[in-house]
């Protein structure tokens, strides 16, 4: 009866998320008659021709772009959560993110400490993402370093939180030193954006993203098990270290890839993985990884139709309206008082 409940649960997820992601393609300054919208999609000639390049160039990489960030948060945040089993771990607790936002200020506000060549290299196209990859690179080594000397896994959230108050702090000092133009640039990129990408670095983006996807598979018997705590998982033959890093890999890599192509997005990662253990009522990784990777996507969807302030030219910050989303939500598990973990 479970099955026959979850099945039904993932229809309904399915239909909603292939609804939401037509609505996002649909909306935007220029408005475009439906069927001329299905025809671009699935092949057709529309009336005009800039349409074409609107939705094939511009809405359709943002739509895909949503799915990608959306999912993967949540299933970082999904794998935090289980690992330090802890309700308000999110998929930036390790610092990657914070490293991959050093990396980017080293680059954009670097110039006015470390040069000029620094100005040169940030108006190359790649030049952000790579930045924050090394950024998050570097990090990530640091704390599977550290993962590796300690046996407690709360000491790793711990040390996680350190480097990302280190590179806040490193951030700061750039940022007193830099001008006005400089700040403003690195502002807007830590606001988070969607679009902007380009079919090669989507291409990129996915690559990496189901690589990151595809190792969760290996770790489902050790996340359930983890739930009960460590010496529970030791009873059951699980090697604590060898799992408890390849989480923390896949979590990096998606993180990093994520906050590398789209800023720092908040509150997904934190608030979905509530959200599906509310919706499908288990604690079991089989069902909830899938639920995570369709929730996060559904809500990422509904969070940048809202962000484009359908009909105007203007377009929120994505990072403010998943904050307004994700914010409640945290605040009203809390106030419940209800165990989140079924």
């Amino acid at each position: 009866m479970k099955n026959l409940n979850y099945t039904k649960h993932f229809i309904l997820l399915s239909v909603l998320l292939v609804t939401l992601f037509f609505v996002n393609v649909s909306l935007g300054s220029v408005s475009m008659p439906i069927k001329d919208i299905f025809s671009i999609l699935f092949g057709g000639i529309p009336a005009k021709e800039s349409w074409q390049t609107i939705i094939l160039n511009f809405r359709l990489p943002k739509a895909i772009t949503a799915i990608l960030v959306g999912s993967g948060l949540s299933i970082c945040g999904l794998l935090m959560q289980t690992l330090f089993r802890n309700p308000l771990a999110g998929p930036f607790v390790l610092g990657i993110s914070s490293g991959a936002s050093l990396g980017v200020a080293i680059l954009i506000l670097g110039s006015s400490v470390f040069g000029g060549f620094l100005l040169n290299a940030s108006l190359a196209n790649w030049s952000l993402p790579l930045a924050a990859s090394l950024g998050s690179f570097l990090v990530l080594s640091a704390v599977i370093v550290a993962a590796n000397k300690v046996r407690n896994t709360m000491s790793i959230l711990i040390i996680g939180l350190m480097f990302g108050s280190l590179t806040s702090a490193v951030i700061s000092v750039l940022a007193y030193f830099s001008n006005a133009n400089q700040i403003q640039q690195y502002l807007f990129w830590s606001f988070g954006s969607l679009g902007n990408l380009s079919w090669n670095e989507i291409t990129v983006f996915s690559i990496i993203y189901f690589i990151g996807v595809l190792g969760t598979l290996s770790v489902i018997k050790p996340l359930n098990s983890f739930l009960l705590g460590e010496n529970y998982a030791k009873s059951l033959g699980i090697d604590i270290k060898k799992n408890r890093n390849i989480i923390l890999l896949i979590t990096s890599i998606l993180t990093g890839v994520i906050t590398a192509f789209s800023g720092p997005i908040a509150f997904v990662g934190l608030a979905v993985p509530h959200i599906a253990r509310l919706f499908f009522a288990t604690s079991n990784h089989k069902i909830l990884l899938p639920a995570v990777t369709i929730l996060g996507a559904i809500v990422l969807l509904i969070c940048d139709v809202i962000a484009q302030i359908p009909s105007s030219e203007f377009t929120l910050p994505i990072n403010a309206i998943t904050s307004l989303f994700g914010a409640p939500v945290v605040i009203w598990l809390l106030v419940r008082k209800k165990k989140i973990f079924v």
